[in-house]
């Protein structure tokens, strides 16, 4: 059975093309063949081809690789992403290791062993692969990265505190050090890791999020390292993994603390190493990501080697960075309130609202256990819920007493088992302050499907 994989070999050996295609044709979809160099960029335009075997030398007498390095140029030029590799003669070994330098994946020597070649050539395909697979998270990400960029006042506040951490993201954003964003669930620690990769070198990359929390303990080397097909049960084609989609950008681990021992060991080779090996294949890819963590965890925790690689956190904290809970930044609760009011406003339609006086004070003085996050549901939810132009306490879930805030919010009048579900869980989530494991625990359910059900409720 073939596999995708369309193959152009270039050769000016009759007998080479000829071996080449009977043999990789009974692997890949289409192979051709060309005799010609000077038809290279014609072929290339009429086809998309994954990979290109291409000779060192062409014509009589021609040893000294120079054919082959100009037409190695002439296709990087046309086509960055291709995947060229080098088809050699034992004592051209030099010459093509000089190649690989100019851009070239790999080399096969003339005459090759058949599995060796199918091996070489497989290995190709995939990082072709890959790389168109990078080239469209970037160019996705470049979209969303200006429709983000564009919108002002993404970080709101005007605290100290604040102002603090937005002096620390400055200084380490231009370098290439890891850091380690520390703070509460809720406070804002992605929006940090994205401003980071926002003043980065890095910036016109891929930022790619991972929430470490949601990856289930089979699939972890999966989700991280890519696979081959047929690698374990239901690998029904290749995939390339969370290191290689953000390879050139920023690989944003979130809630790290949740790793357990055993799967913090493999992220911490793949950090030293920096390569990582795709489950099903022996050979290392090589992966240039500069790795962002963030977690929730208490620092005593996060420094108790039965809790948390000691070898691993030096990985990630070249540079820490902690992000203070709301409470401890109260001078931010009014323009973020304001902020949130005026974004969902227009959201969904409605008239200029305002805060009451009363409601101001509340909100300043409530003790935000979800920090902004919970700050923003509720200015949400009472843009949807009230009528009138003015909110008060109650319509935010706080008490209107100075000083005081109910533990819960109020909750409308549910209807559907949606509603119903939404209610339960959001209930929950503020009783515990936004503490995914003490949330799920009680409602019963693991981390994962409690994340799922946060994302299906906007939560």
């Amino acid at each position: 059975m073939t596999q995708p994989g369309k193959i152009l070999i270039v050769d000016d050996d009759q007998d080479i093309l000829t071996a080449g295609r009977l043999l990789l044709r009974r692997h890949f979809d289409q192979v051709d063949t060309c005799k010609e160099p000077s038809r290279i960029e014609e072929l290339m335009a009429q086809e998309e081809y994954d990979v290109i075997l291409l000779d060192m030398n062409f014509g009589p007498g021609e040893s000294g690789g120079e054919q082959g390095m100009k037409w190695l140029a002439r296709i990087l030029e046309d086509d960055p992403q291709m995947v060229v590799v080098m088809i050699t003669a034992h004592a051209g070994l030099e010459t093509a290791v000089r190649a690989m330098k100019e851009g070239a994946s790999d080399f096969i020597e003339k005459p090759w062993q058949n599995e060796k070649m199918v091996a070489t050539v497989s290995s190709a395909v995939e990082l072709h692969r890959t790389r168109t697979e990078s080239a469209n998270l970037r160019s996705t990400n470049k979209v969303l990265r200006d429709a983000v960029t564009s919108s002002p006042n993404l970080i709101v506040g005007e605290s100290d505190a604040l102002q603090e951490v937005m002096s620390q993201v400055e200084r380490a954003a231009p370098t290439d050090a890891n850091v380690l964003i520390l703070g509460e669930n809720g406070t804002g620690k992605e929006l940090i890791a994205r401003e980071l990769h926002r003043k980065s070198k890095r910036s016109d990359q891929v930022f790619l999020s991972v929430d470490m929390g949601s990856i289930s303990e089979t699939l972890f080397e999966s989700e991280l390292f890519g696979h081959r097909k047929g690698a374990f049960t239901d690998a029904n084609e290749s995939r390339s993994g969370r290191f290689q989609a953000a390879n050139g950008g920023t690989l944003f681990l979130d809630e790290i603390g949740n790793l357990p021992l055993h799967l913090q060991a493999k992220l911490l080779s793949a950090l030293e190493q920096r390569q990582v090996t795709p489950l099903g294949e022996d050979k290392p890819q090589k992966v240039d990501v500069r790795v962002i963590a963030a977690t929730n965890l208490d620092p005593a925790l996060l420094n108790d080697p039965e809790t948390f690689r000691q070898d691993l956190l030096f990985r990630l904290n070249t540079l820490e960075i902690v992000v203070p809970p709301l409470r401890e930044r109260t001078q931010d609760i009014l323009p973020i309130a304001q902020h949130y009011l005026d974004r969902f406003s227009q959201k969904y339609g409605h008239t200029e609202r305002k805060f009451s006086v009363a409601a101001e004070q509340a909100m300043v003085k409530a003790p935000w256990p979800g920090n902004v996050r919970a700050l923003r549901h509720a200015v949400e939810r009472a843009v949807i819920m009230v009528a009138g132009e003015v909110i008060e306490p109650l319509d935010l879930g706080l008490d209107s007493a100075p000083g005081k805030a109910s533990e819960v919010s109020v909750i409308p009048t549910v209807h559907t088992l949606d509603q119903m579900e939404k209610s339960m869980v959001e209930l929950v989530l503020r009783k515990h302050g936004f503490n995914i494991s003490k949330s799920a625990k009680e409602l019963g359910l693991t981390r994962a499907s409690l994340y799922r059900r946060m994302e299906k409720h906007d939560l």
